[in-house]
């Protein structure tokens, strides 16, 4: 059992970096692909801003729904079989832009990247999680789930070091041929985990039963996850509750900040590919080092609440030094800041796997990861007028990096409200009553 959970793991890790490496080496041309094709020979646009803004909010809905499914249904049909969907469907965007980046191959590779990022988008990473869960005990997960992280981080160096060396084509071609080959390895090499079908006893058990379903629906419908699983699961663990407020709001900060560095590194410093690639390399390597290396020393000394809370932090700074720079170099030193910025996501992570016994990794990984998307809904919302505005000739006042400020409130507000997560950690369950859909 234990060769099979640490072969698993080492498969596991490569299909990670396989997948985050097709996609993290897009990023730097796909800013100066949508200014190209948007608002040719400039380097301020609010059109391809709101295009950006609309994209995430479209894909947040989406996955509000799509990613607590996946979950779910990978507690019941298995983790591989569900990793294969975001794996398959991520190919077919990159393929696009690989044949050509001309204007309504854009917009072609918009809709569908729109489309497919509904399923795919953090769902790898999601299932992922669970797959740890699975197989590593818990006093040992939130070390694993940094290093998983720090795979994905390394992927994100790797993956922009080569896009700073190729042609914008050569880049979409190299990252589908990647794509491809991250999914013919994990449907060959990656073991399905076994989960174990009881509970733990450790800590409180509390069982939900959801109103009886008609008994002619299909055996699938019993796996659907509904408002009330996530309901259930935070109403019965005050741990959840406030992890799942700190997601939102940290998730809201990311988002805003994802949606609006470029374009304000684009319109104050004339950034272009390279240069994006050049910070982007350095915060990947800051995030590797922290993950792979610091992380594992300190959530043995510190815990994973107290971590959680120096991240959020660390991430506030960050994100405020982007907002405030005076000169080209600035980006580049508040790279750097995110060596203590990228525990969050990883002591959230452990944090809820903590709540709930084996057999429903999957529905509280996708409960936590359906919040993250629902605050990528808001947060375009707020981002992206706000960016678009204070990069403009009609700001109110002239703070070019006004929006990026308010994302380094939203951290300081989860910041605050990580110290409300405790220590304890009940076992709940959320579960269907089988004998609610028993035949007379």
């Amino acid at each position: 059992m234990e060769n099979l959970s640490n072969n698993g793991l080492s498969h596991l890790f490569m299909t990670v970096f396989l997948h985050c490496f097709s996609i993290f080496m897009v990023i730097p041309s796909i800013t100066d692909i949508t200014m190209s094709a948007i608002c040719p020979g400039k380097d301020e646009c609010s059109i391809a801003i709101y295009l950006t803004g609309i994209q995430h909010t479209l894909i947040g809905l989406g996955s509000l729904i799509i990613m607590p499914l996946l979950g779910n249904l990978s507690d019941t049909h298995g983790r591989k079989v569900m990793l294969m969907l975001p794996l398959t469907l991520s190919i077919f965007p990159l393929v696009i832009l690989a044949y050509s980046r001309t204007k309504y191959y854009f917009y072609a590779y918009y809709v569908l990247k729109t489309l497919v990022a509904i399923v795919c988008e953090g769902n790898v990473h999601c299932l992922a999680l669970a797959y740890v869960a699975d197989v590593v005990p818990e006093n040992h997960r939130a070390s694993v789930f940094g290093v998983l992280s720090g795979i994905a981080s390394s992927a994100f160096v790797c993956g922009n070091l080569s896009t700073r060396f190729l042609s914008v084509a050569s880049t979409f071609q190299v990252a589908a041929i990647v794509a491809i080959i991250a999914l013919v390895y994990t449907r060959m090499f990656l073991p399905e985990p076994l989960i174990k079908d009881q509970m733990s006893t450790k800590g409180i058990e509390t069982i939900c039963l959801l109103e009886k379903a008609p008994k002619n629906k299909v055996q699938l419908f019993k796996t659907l996850p509904s408002f009330n699983d996530v309901l259930c699961l935070i109403r019965n663990s005050s741990t959840l509750l406030h992890a799942a407020i700190v997601s939102f709001f940290a998730h809201v900060a990311h988002v805003g900040l994802d949606s609006s560095l470029l374009y304000f590194l684009k319109a104050q410093f004339h950034f272009n590919k390279n240069q994006f690639a050049d910070l982007l390399i350095i915060s990947g390597i800051a995030g590797s080092i922290s993950q792979l290396l610091l992380m594992p020393i300190l959530v043995s000394a510190l815990g994973e609440e107290k971590l959680l809370s120096v991240g959020l932090l660390f991430s506030c700074f960050h994100i405020l030094l982007y907002s405030i720079a005076w000169s080209s170099w600035v980006p580049y030193a508040s790279a750097l800041i995110s060596v203590m910025s990228i525990f969050v996501m990883p002591c959230l992570k452990s944090i809820a796997s903590k709540q709930v016994g084996p057999n429903e990794q999957g529905k509280v990984q996708g409960c936590i990861t359906g919040i993250c998307s629902f605050a990528s809904v808001v947060s375009p919302l707020i981002f992206s007028p706000l960016t678009a505005l204070f990069l403009s000739d009609h700001a109110p006042f002239h703070f070019p990096g006004f929006g990026l400020a308010c994302a380094a409130f939203a951290f300081m507000i989860a910041f605050i409200e990580s110290f409300m997560i405790s220590s304890a950690c009940p076992v709940i369950s959320c579960r269907l009553s089988n004998s609610d859909f028993e035949e007379p």
